[in-house]
């Protein structure tokens, strides 16, 4: 049994949605608590089974009821599971967690969360093993924890406990303090915040909160503090946006009760750990800074300890509280001794690269007394942040890529801060920027090269409109692609990045013009097939570019493919025929094109004559075609057009343009689109719609009826199918075009897998005035379960116009897959029932798959005859008549049966159930509610 969970727990986890596509969320789920409550199963098997609840409980608890009973279940657990049990009774603490915050219980203050709430509120107070081995207190620190992710969900919750936690937090001597710590500070936060929300509330309500008696029933005070749990301030910190958006609690200065509590907590801080520490403060910084009546200056005392800190969350929670407070807590001393402590750190050989990083950015996003900018998050340099101060944080080839590149971006602030652009400053990142050219140009890493590019275009960011350096990088860069061609992804990279950051720059344009000159420049004796491929590239991009001439490129192709010593043609290389191709193509979109037409005619000739590739004699013949028979206007919307279809039949399409100039005939050319669904599939009221098959047992067989029944099954394809019949209508309103529609092809998707695959279905024509046509489905369950299946049809209307629709959806009711017992029309009546009692003793064994059930309901004599004779005639196996129970048998295709014994009691009509697929029970169910109840209405 063990190994069975452990397999169909991994088989959950693994994929959820696809493993309840094979069982209901709700069975699955009654299966779980069923084997949480078997005394049998080991706790380690128990706390597996916890798995799906913790992890997935919006998929099994959809809604708050299920939610409910299901928390009430595993409370129950809860209380039965002995003490020395505490993984266990962690793991259930945490899954009920889960369940009533997924399923909105504890938001809505259901029965169950305030009753969970409760019990976590006891374990938090047991001390009973303070000298014990510690299991308690692993119970107590999970139910801390679960407290917190309830008052995090839904804001406010406990905030009449806060006396209850205060105390808790002090009496605590072992490590759980710092838990009940981080407990009372979020709910004072959240209780504070409540406050500022409503109107007149003050000093008073603020002592009344903290000095709440728990005695009194709390649950009925929720309503007045119930919070919108929605508001985007309260699960987010306050102190991270604009300041001036933190709502204020107007409490005068009177706030003893509130100052003892923050003083309190400030004392026992450095008993908590670093990150637990940096929590507090944040929650503190918050309650401050919405409570007016506490000055900053609360945290003087601990402001030594924060600043001298060695550890990351505390000096960034220090920074925080620098943002929240400037002046009113930081002296001008302290401002000047933490900027410098921040450009130490930053360049510390002791400290790891993502620190140094870390500490840079604060420099970056240093929070200043007197801040110069209007609060927003952009980077800017401190005021305080001098040349010389930053001139210890200068790059060096030495430094790690990031470094290297945070350094500069920190210098280039710094030197266009203070108008350094002719100076030393300067001239120093430019010689660095030239040192790493010359590393690469000698066969620097990948690493090397990238950081290069990264720091040119840093470079080009802040100091582009130095013409000068500009001018300079831009010829040292075509000189280092002419030694290393390979580089043309990244100078390419460089160059599109540079346009759309800085749109106004020419210098993009003047690389690019520089690349073409080199490149056409260049002895084309020592230019490899390697180096082709790449200038093929650059000179791509370049013919993007409309103020660009391209006379030279076209120059370097004709000469490229038609010099003697060229074997680029011979050798029919298929990329670079298409790198060619690709020149021209762009060359084609050029706003110069008129006065290129002859050399370009002169180029896509030459390669549909001699290029040793039928393709690219294709394509160029394509080319060439287009370049002497359309407009330079309709040869762009070509193109145009062909590119934005990512290339799928660009030369079909391009071909029927340059043929077809007729409207009419790309109209009969092209699938139209329905606005609107032109038709639709309606059930046919036909009664029964299975055929049965005529098989070959002919005779009665009497005892033998099971076995001969069974038999049946062996042969292939036997009672696979479901017929269902529809009528194909008209939609409304009409659409006169579609009056008369012909060659109808429906197709047909599904969207699950528990049928097999539908052919499409042809219909000749559909008129408006004519009967519609019957249109018949012809079904194979996998599983005979509800589905929905989309349908969609392509037809021709009576214009000869081909249009394509999407139909409504047909929903197959699970009803629609009864079918009576599959055996001869000759059999008895006596064999049929035989069949069926003997099915029902197999069912009520419970082997495998198998289970019974009852369902009950109020119904008159008059309204069970009416019920049975409309809805399970064709399906019955007695009499109705001769016998008290009326048994009813029905197959589900391919291989489910649910059998019915449907009797009328003293105080209800029951419906004893028993079938051989466990997973179509809640299905049946719901059918009989449904049937059931409208019978009751009719009768009425």
């Amino acid at each position: 049994m063990a190994s069975n969970w452990t397999e169909r727990i991994s088989a959950f986890c693994c994929s959820p949605s696809g493993f309840l596509l094979g069982t209901h969320p709700d069975a699955f789920l009654a299966e779980l608590l069923r084997e949480l409550r078997d005394d049998r199963a080991s706790y380690g098997v128990k706390v597996l089974l916890l798995s799906p609840l913790c992890e997935y409980p919006t998929l099994l608890c959809s809604s708050e009821s299920v939610g409910e009973e299901t928390a009430l279940d595993l409370m129950s657990v809860f209380t039965q599971c002995p003490p020395r049990s505490s993984q266990f009774r962690c793991h259930l603490l945490v899954a009920l967690t889960s369940v009533l915050v997924c399923s909105s219980c504890v938001s809505n203050r259901s029965r169950a969360s305030l009753d969970f709430i409760d019990l976590l509120l006891q374990i938090s107070q047991d001390t009973s093993d303070l000298h014990g081995d510690g299991t308690q207190r692993c119970s107590r620190a999970t139910a801390c924890d679960c407290l917190c992710e309830i008052e995090a969900s839904c804001p406010g919750l406990l905030s009449q406990r806060l006396e209850l936690l205060a105390g808790l937090r002090q009496q605590e001597t072992s490590w759980l303090h710092q838990a009940y710590a981080g407990l009372q500070i979020l709910v004072l936060r959240n209780a504070v915040y409540q406050l500022t929300k409503q109107t007149g509330a003050g000093a008073a309500h603020l002592k009344a909160l903290l000095d709440g008696n728990t005695s009194v029933a709390w649950e009925a005070d929720q309503e007045a503090f119930h919070m919108d749990t929605k508001d985007s301030a309260i699960q987010s910190s306050l102190i991270l946006g604009p300041m001036g958006r933190v709502p204020t609690l107007h409490t005068g200065p009177d706030c003893k009760e509130l100052r003892s509590v923050l003083s309190s907590l400030l004392e026992d801080s450095y008993l908590l750990t670093p990150l637990c520490q940096a929590a507090l403060f944040h929650r503190l910084t918050e309650v401050v800074a919405m409570v007016p009546g506490i000055p900053p200056t609360i945290f003087r005392a601990q402001l030594l300890r924060l600043l001298g800190t060695n550890e990351v969350c505390l000096l960034h929670v220090t920074l925080l509280m620098k943002c929240a407070f400037t002046d009113s807590l930081f002296s001008a001393e302290d401002e000047a001794f933490l900027l410098k402590r921040l450009v130490v750190l930053s360049q510390h050989p002791l400290l790891s690269t993502p620190e140094k990083l870390f500490y840079m950015d604060c420099i970056l996003h240093f929070p200043e007394n007197r801040p110069i900018s209007c609060g927003d998050s952009d980077e800017a340099l401190p005021v305080l942040l001098t040349p010389q101060l930053a001139s210890a944080l200068l790059p060096t080839v030495f430094n790690d890529s990031a470094t290297l590149l945070a350094r500069l971006h920190l210098q280039a602030l710094v030197f266009l801060e203070e108008g350094e652009e002719e100076g030393r400053g300067l001239a120093y990142i430019y010689d660095h920027l030239t040192a790493l050219l010359h590393i690469v140009d000698r066969g620097g890493s990948r690493d090397i090269v990238v950081t290069f590019f990264r720091a040119a275009f840093l470079f080009l960011f802040y100091f582009q409109h130095v013409e000068g350096y500009s001018a300079r990088l831009s010829e040292q860069l075509c000189q280092l692609y002419l030694q290393h061609t390979q580089l043309a992804p990244h100078i390419l990279n460089l160059v599109d990045n540079t346009l759309e950051r800085l749109p106004e720059c020419n210098w993009a344009l003047g690389l690019l013009q520089g690349l073409q000159r080199v490149i056409t420049t260049a002895p084309l004796g020592q230019v490899t097939l390697g180096d082709l491929s790449c200038h093929l590239k650059v000179l791509a991009r370049v013919a993007e570019e409309g103020k660009i001439s391209q006379r030279s490129t076209l120059g370097f192709l004709s000469a490229v493919i038609t010099q003697s010593s060229s074997l680029l043609c011979t050798s029919g290389d298929w990329r670079m025929g298409n790198g060619v191709l690709g020149v021209c193509r762009r060359v084609l979109l050029h706003p110069s094109l008129d006065s290129l037409l002859i050399p370009l005619a002169d180029i896509l000739q030459h390669l549909t004559c001699y290029y040793d590739d039928t393709d690219i004699q294709d394509h160029a013949r394509l080319y060439y075609t287009l370049l002497t028979t359309l407009s330079r206007e309709k040869l762009s919307v070509v193109l145009a057009q062909s590119a934005a279809e990512g290339g799928g039949q660009v030369k079909k399409r391009t071909l029927s343009c340059v043929m077809a100039e007729s409207e009419g005939l790309t109209n009969i050319l092209t699938v139209h689109q329905t606005e609107q669904p032109v038709f639709q599939l309606t059930e046919a009221l036909s009664g029964l719609q299975q055929e049965m098959e005529n098989l070959q047992l002919s005779q009665d067989e009497g005892d033998k009826a099971l076995e001969s029944y069974r038999a049946q099954f062996s042969e292939s394809g036997f009672a696979s199918q479901i017929m269902l019949k529809y009528h194909l209508t008209h939609t409304e309103p009409h659409d006169p075009r579609f009056e008369q529609i012909f060659s109808i092809c429906l197709h047909f998707s599904l969207t699950d897998d528990h049928y097999e695959q539908l052919l499409d279905i042809s219909v000749p024509c559909l008129f408006r005035q004519r009967p519609p046509p019957v249109v018949q489905l012809t079904l194979k369950p996998r599983r005979p379960y509800p589905t929905t299946i989309h349908v969609s049809a392509v037809f021709t209307s009576k214009d000869g116009l081909t249009w394509h629709t999407t139909m409504p959806d047909v929903h197959v009711e699970f009803q629609q897959a009864f079918l009576p017992l599959p055996v001869p029309l000759s059999w008895s009546r006596a064999s049929r029932r035989d069949v069926f009692e003997g099915l029902w003793d197999e069912f009520c064994s419970e082997m495998g798959d198998c289970i019974i059930s009852l369902f009950c309901c109020q119904l008159r004599e008059a309204a069970l005859k009416a019920l049975v004779e409309k809805h399970f005639l064709p399906f019955l196996v007695s009499d109705l008549s001769q016998e008290d129970k009326v048994r009813v048998l029905l197959f589900l295709p391919p291989r489910s049966h649910v059998l019915l014994k449907i009797s009328s009691e003293e105080d209800a009509t029951q419906f004893n159930m028993a079938t051989d697929t466990r997973q179509l029970l809640p299905h049946m169910n719901s059918y009989l509610l449904t049937v059931t109840s409208s019978q009751d209405e009719s009768v009425r």
